[in-house]
């Protein structure tokens, strides 16, 4: 009986040796186990700090391209307004060029119809002088061209005068001093 006991107590005993070795095997498996753990949670906590890192400059890059836009459509709207106040000082420059040139046109077709005028009356004055020359009176004739051509000579005169300083206005040629036909 001793030795069934012994037979037993020798398989308990190798039992207890395998439950043991189980347990050690345990315990070693639970503490890689508990490593891989801690090396994951490493590894998650690197990269939740990696990712918090590019959260922020995903913000600062997105805070920086707002204010870049912001500040680019300022500029542009500057630009524009400056853009739009030359186009207008330009246009305003056109008009009043194209009034200028208009009154000079004006001015000029004027002057040249008085100059003809002026020409008929001296070549009627001459043509006239030249009959009485050959015996006729044509004395009242005569007085009635040279005021005619000093009139003409007076108009053109103005028209000098008018357009040296400038101070031609629009009635001035719309009045009775403006040609026929080139008002």
């Amino acid at each position: 009986m001793i030795g069934q006991l012994r037979e037993k107590v020798d398989i308990i005993k190798a039992e207890t040796f395998g439950w043991k070795e189980g347990m050690d095997r345990l315990v070693a498996e639970k503490e890689v186990v508990r490593a891989q753990l801690s090396s994951a949670e490493s590894q998650l906590q690197g990269m939740k700090e990696r990712s918090s890192v590019q959260e922020r400059k995903i913000d600062e890059l997105e805070a920086r391209s707002t204010s870049e836009l912001a500040k680019s459509k300022s500029e542009a709207e500057k630009a524009k307004v400056e853009v739009d106040a030359s186009v207008a000082a330009y246009r305003a420059d056109a008009e009043v060029a194209q009034v200028q040139a208009r009154k000079a046109t004006k001015t000029a077709q004027t002057r040249a119809y008085w100059v003809a005028e002026l020409a008929k009356c001296q070549s009627r004055r001459e043509t006239l002088e030249k009959i009485h020359a050959r015996g006729f009176d044509l004395t009242e004739e005569i007085k009635k061209v040279k005021e005619l051509e000093a009139e003409a000579g007076a108009l053109d005169s103005d028209d000098d005068d008018k357009s040296k300083n400038g101070s031609e206005s629009e009635e001035e040629l719309d009045g009775e001093e403006v040609a026929p036909g080139y008002s």
